[in-house]
């Protein structure tokens, strides 16, 4: 009798046993679920409808975003583009609803002073539905936008996105044309953070994962959005956030550096001509590419452009401020940015100031030989 006993508990807790183990498994999966639920619901989120933006595969798109104080400075982007590009281009802006009649006006403007040179669109911006604030707040204002264009232009394929403090010195197609270069995994084109491992701030500072030995650069990238919705970017960038939050400095572009840690495959590196930025020169020279074929693109990060600390990035950007779209290139703009360049000449980057007039001489001889 006590036998029977011992094995009727002993069965008995056998099945709770088993009934725990299953119990657990379904508890853990549904936590998994919850997540991954949670994830399509920031994707489906960003699905929201707009005018369809018709684009050929091969045409030149621009994106950038706009917020704040951002209106000036992400026109004379736009108009650094115009200037040199021989291709037909297309803009897409995001910016805040109180900016958009003034991009609005000022596009159509010189898209008739241009002979159409350009299509444009302005769009408001779009977050996530839950926590859109601390997504707008991230780092630079509405800077994370960047993050969830691939779910918000479904219709685009790919598009070059240029931070606003950022200005061309050569056509946009030159850089266009890395699309060809990658291969066939490669969905997104960077600059390096930096050169130099001894002033590096991802290797020396960094609290999270980071692209290869120096990080990359953020503010010049080109984005193949085809690429990156197979990859299902977006649903990396939010629970990406949530572990990092607490660590992560420079928002957006540190998060594009962790997706990049884990599949370094899946990004093009180009060189810091690309994204030519005050640490390149505010010591020494390190940007050997810009020295041989000229600064293709200057990045006036961290307020640069408005900052007497390095006058040259203050002189380009004054350039291209006074120049008015449809004067002649040589007389309204080389030589005013050549003589602005000589009166900083003696500062740390202005011993370096042809690299920032090579490929607007080389621009200009076309024109004189076409």
């Amino acid at each position: 009798m006590k036998l029977y006993t011992c094995l009727r508990i002993g069965v008995s807790f056998s099945v709770l046993l088993v009934v725990f183990y299953f119990y657990s498994i379904k508890i853990l999966n549904n936590k998994d679920d919850v997540s991954v639920e949670e994830s399509h619901k920031v994707t489906k989120s960003l699905e929201v409808t707009t005018d369809r933006i018709e684009f050929k595969r091969n045409d030149i798109v621009l994106a950038v975003v706009a917020c704040g104080d951002r209106l000036q400075e992400t026109l004379n982007m736009l108009k650094s583009a115009l200037i040199f590009s021989k291709e037909k281009l297309n803009f897409i802006v995001f910016a805040e609803d109180n900016l958009i009649e003034s991009f609005n006006q000022k596009l159509s403007e010189w898209k008739t002073l241009t002979n159409h040179a350009f299509t444009y669109k302005v769009m408001a911006l779009t977050f996530p539905v839950k926590d859109a604030e601390e997504w707008k707040r991230l780092f630079k204002p509405c800077a994370a936008q960047r993050l969830f264009l691939p779910n918000i232009l479904k219709d685009v394929d790919s598009l070059l996105y240029m931070d606003t403090d950022t200005l061309f010195l050569t056509p946009v197609e030159n850089i266009w044309s890395y699309f060809h270069k990658m291969n066939s995994s490669q969905m997104a084109a960077l600059a390096p953070e930096h050169e130099d491992p001894n002033v590096g701030w991802y290797n020396r500072f960094a609290k999270h994962p980071f692209y290869g030995k120096l990080g990359v650069n953020s503010g010049v990238m080109l984005m193949n959005l085809t690429r990156m919705r197979a990859f299902q970017w977006s649903e990396y960038v939010v629970p990406i956030y949530r572990k990092y939050k607490l660590k992560i400095t420079w928002g957006d572009q540190d998060i594009i550096n962790i997706i990049f840690h884990y599949h370094p495959g899946k990004l093009y590196l180009y060189s810091c001509r690309f994204n030519f930025r005050p640490d390149h020169c505010m010591y020494m020279s390190v940007c050997k590419p810009a020295e041989k074929f000229g600064v293709a693109v200057v990045h006036g990060s961290r307020g640069f452009f408005h900052s007497e600390k390095q006058p040259v990035f203050q002189a380009i950007y004054r350039a291209f401020e006074e120049f008015r779209l449809g004067g002649d290139v040589f007389k309204d703009f080389y030589q005013p940015l050549e003589a602005f360049l000589e009166q900083v000449q003696n500062t740390n980057c202005g011993h370096i100031k042809d690299i920032f007039l090579k490929n607007v001489r080389l621009y200009i001889n076309m024109e004189d030989t076409s």
